[in-house]
């Protein structure tokens, strides 16, 4: 998306109301790494000095896996962080670039949407049964609902994606909206060498 011209279409209406959820996401991701961070100190420090581990610290463990593995997902899609074939997709222009991006991004929504039924079935069974942790008893269910949340996330980024792709494969011409434009491994080391604070104006 071009920095002078702000966007209008469809697309970019669409990539613009799921940015703000995808960085929240991201956000609610980041804060459970920290989180987990913060209560491995603490079983350290109460284990090894008053002798007397967190209850239950292996079952929030293994209930905060869901939310840092997932729901970064999208977040993830739309900076185009993944991991791609760039080696074979920075050879293409134009159509056959677009057209391939259509392939990924169709391929990317049909292996995600079984994902979300599946996990959500999980989460419903769970649910249902009322399903807990060995150890503490925390209730499982809320940590299964994250993954089909963060699923459903990442198909909406890529149907925008899709979407995307399909209009610069009509006219390549167009200013890019919704899509991951792919940079010279010489552009994002010169974006990366520079300083805050000393970026040319």
């Amino acid at each position: 998306m071009t920095q002078d011209m702000p966007a209008r279409g469809i697309v970019a209406r669409a990539d613009r109301l799921l940015s703000p959820v995808e960085d929240a996401t991201n956000m609610i991701a980041a804060l459970f790494v920290f989180a987990l961070m913060c209560l491995g100190i603490a079983q350290i420090v109460l284990r090894t000095i008053f002798g007397t581990p967190l209850t239950g610290y292996v079952d929030l463990v293994e209930l905060s896996m869901a939310g840092m593995a997932f729901l970064g997902a999208a977040y993830t899609q739309r900076m185009g962080a993944h991991i791609r074939m760039e080696l074979l997709l920075g050879t293409l222009r134009g159509r056959a670039l677009w057209g391939a991006e259509i392939i990924g991004a169709l391929l990317g929504m049909a292996i995600i949407a079984v994902l979300i039924w599946y996990s959500g079935e999980h989460f419903w069974r769970s649910y249902q049964l009322g399903d807990t942790t060995m150890d503490a008893e925390f209730p499982v269910w809320p940590s299964k609902l994250l993954v089909p949340v963060a699923f459903a996330l990442w198909f909406l980024r890529l149907s925008i994606q899709l979407a995307g792709s399909i209009r610069l494969f009509v006219d390549p011409t167009r200013a890019p909206e919704g899509v991951c434009v792919m940079k010279h491994a010489a552009d994002v080391a010169r974006e990366e060498a520079v300083l805050p604070g000393t970026e040319e104006t």
